[in-house]
């Protein structure tokens, strides 16, 4: 049976950092022992025995949301987890919060990630956690959690929710969404009629999960277990698979052995962690998103990611994971393939093979004990890459001198040197209108320019900077284009995209300079993206450059608090207060 709480200095929480299980994080009444009484009384109502209350209280994070199809298995996962917990000899205890679908957040995911990261972070220090199991699957959730993990530093282990199998249409496998775009491109061009299209619509997302292509999710999945806070082979376990709940399971039990003594976040997420994540990032092809979310979860550990040094790994390190965007397979192959254990020993020394991992092994260990499967070609060697280098290169120049991002591996060879002659849209809106225009003044080998579509000028950098080719070039048959903004891009997007220009135009970044006729120059191998204007040309229009009216209009709430305060893409897009 669990004791009542005296009212000695010695347990007050400030001064008794060990406390565990109820004792853990009192609410406060003046009288820890009234508080433990309390706290004993109300929960009580539940039903619990003594004996439960006397486990390890294990915390699980429900993000089932009926917004959110991604998170559609999170009531079986928590079961199981449950089921582990207990199993172990611990006390499940599940808590909601925030739970964000990219496609139904308004204005973006990204507006909202920081909100749920400080929620999650504020759950797990406010309520007697003496560790947490993560749930989360869909783009930002599980940036916004290991976010949320680091900052309250209590013992978390992540569960992905896992990604969907493939659909089917006329023979021809389809995926969410690196085929939506496609044949959202078709329909535009007029190769598809309305008819078909709302077909599709039906056949692109077949089951619950997230996208199963490597956009932002799946790269996420993948970079848990590079860091080391998911368990080996958890996060690309398709969501509908027998698997993936015994994944839960196992984490429900790991759960209860970290709440015995760690580790803990900080003591995981290290500079060694962040540069595996970043090798393993750039061998995947991954979602530019992964780098501004790795970013943010880094400055949370008091680290930084250095763009140089992610530009010099993904020169050594090749695409190894012939998956879409960047190859023609998708996540469930990569899976039976043998998941992010047997990439991890393909890629061999480019790791840190001492890197410790939630399960007490190290990253070498793992990779070691990695499958093989005979004659599968998914996850490719060192001699035989689907491109000879990582799947992205980081940008200098006058258009961006605090760094661009451009994912070589899905865009056009013959773009990645390119100057051509700017059209500038000057925001998303703008970019909406007049885009279909028969009047654009536009040719194939012009380069698109999106402006105030950054952090705050937006706001939220929403995932426009995969500017769709004009109309009138799509139905001549063009495919690709040259596009720069400070938007993001979905991590199932392809093309020769420039993004997260840094400043952004809206603080007063030189891409907000750009006008109609510019020339811009793109080498991709010289790692250079420059503005052809001359300097006393730029001085002039900076004198002429006003920021957005909407930075001055957001005077409460959230919006306000993410307009004041939240940072650039090279520094994760986090608040400057975090």
């Amino acid at each position: 049976m669990l004791p009542l709480m005296s009212a000695s200095d010695d347990d007050i929480p400030s001064a008794a950092p060990a406390a565990r299980g109820l004792r853990r994080n009192l609410a406060t009444y003046g009288d820890p022992g009234f508080s433990l009484f309390l706290r004993k009384a109300f929960i009580k109502a539940a039903g619990f025995s003594d004996d439960a209350l006397d486990r390890p209280i294990i915390g699980i994070t429900n993000t089932f949301s009926d917004f959110n199809p991604c998170h559609g298995n999170v009531p079986r996962l928590i079961e199981a987890v449950k089921r582990g917990v207990m199993l172990a000899g611990g006390l499940p205890m599940e808590f909601p919060t925030i739970s964000i679908h990219e496609s139904f957040a308004n204005p973006t995911s990204m507006f909202l990630r920081n909100l749920m990261a400080i929620d999650t972070e504020e759950m797990i220090r406010a309520q007697p956690c003496d560790s947490v199991v993560l749930i989360g699957g869909c783009d930002k959730t599980v940036p916004a959690q290991l976010m949320g993990a680091v900052s309250a530093d209590v013992p978390a282990i992540q569960l992905i929710t896992g990604p969907m199998l493939v659909g089917h249409h006329k023979g021809e496998v389809l995926g969410a969404c690196t085929d939506c775009r496609r044949l959202w491109g078709q329909h535009r061009a007029g190769q598809i009629d309305e008819a078909e299209i709302e077909v599709l619509s039906g056949r692109l997302a077949p089951t619950q999960g997230t996208c199963m292509v490597m956009g932002t999710a799946s790269t996420m999945g993948c970079l848990v277990e590079a860091l080391g806070i998911a368990l080996p082979g958890s996060g690309t376990i398709p969501a509908t698979h027998a698997d993936r709940i015994r994944a839960a399971e196992a984490s429900g039990r790991e759960a209860v052995r970290l709440a015995q003594g760690g580790p803990k976040p900080s003591e995981l997420l290290t500079r060694t962690a962040f540069r595996n994540a970043l090798t393993v990032l750039q061998a995947i092809g991954g979602s530019t998103n992964g780098l501004v979310h790795l970013a943010a979860i880094a400055r949370r550990a008091g680290l930084s990611i250095d763009l140089e040094e992610f530009d010099a790994i993904g020169r050594k390190v090749p695409v190894l994971i012939d998956l879409k965007p960047s190859g023609d397979h998708y996540m469930e192959h990569f899976h039976w393939a043998g998941g992010v254990p047997k990439l991890m020993k393909e890629l061999g020394d480019h790791l840190d093979r001492s890197a410790p991992t939630i399960d007490g092994r190290t990253i070498g260990e793992i990779a070691d004990a990695a499958e093989d499967i005979p004659n599968q070609t998914i996850i490719r060697t060192a001699a035989s890459p689907v491109k000879p280098t990582g799947g992205m290169a980081v940008l200098r120049g006058n258009l961006a001198p605090g760094g661009a991002v451009i994912k070589h591996s899905a865009a056009s060879p013959a773009l990645l040197t390119h100057t051509g002659r700017a059209v500038v849209f000057a925001s998303v809106e703008d970019m909406v209108r007049r885009m279909d225009d028969p009047a654009l003044d536009v040719k194939a080998d012009d380069v698109l320019v999106l402006t105030n579509a950054g952090p705050k000028g937006a706001p939220g950098m929403p995932e426009a900077g995969y500017i769709p080719i004009p109309k009138k070039l799509a139905q001549a048959g063009v495919k690709d284009m040259v596009r720069i903004s400070d938007a993001r891009m979905s991590g199932t997007a392809f093309g020769t995209i420039v993004l997260h220009i840094t400043p952004e135009s809206a603080v007063g970044g030189p891409l907000g300079l750009v006008r109609d006729g510019d020339l811009i120059r793109l080498d991709v191998e010289a790692r250079e993206i420059a503005l052809l204007v001359d300097e006393a040309e730029l001085e002039r229009r900076k004198g002429e450059w006003q920021p957005p009216a909407h930075l001055a209009e957001a005077s409460r709430g959230y919006r306000h608090l993410y307009l004041t305060t939240v940072l650039q893409a090279d520094e994760g897009c986090d608040f400057d207060f975090c």
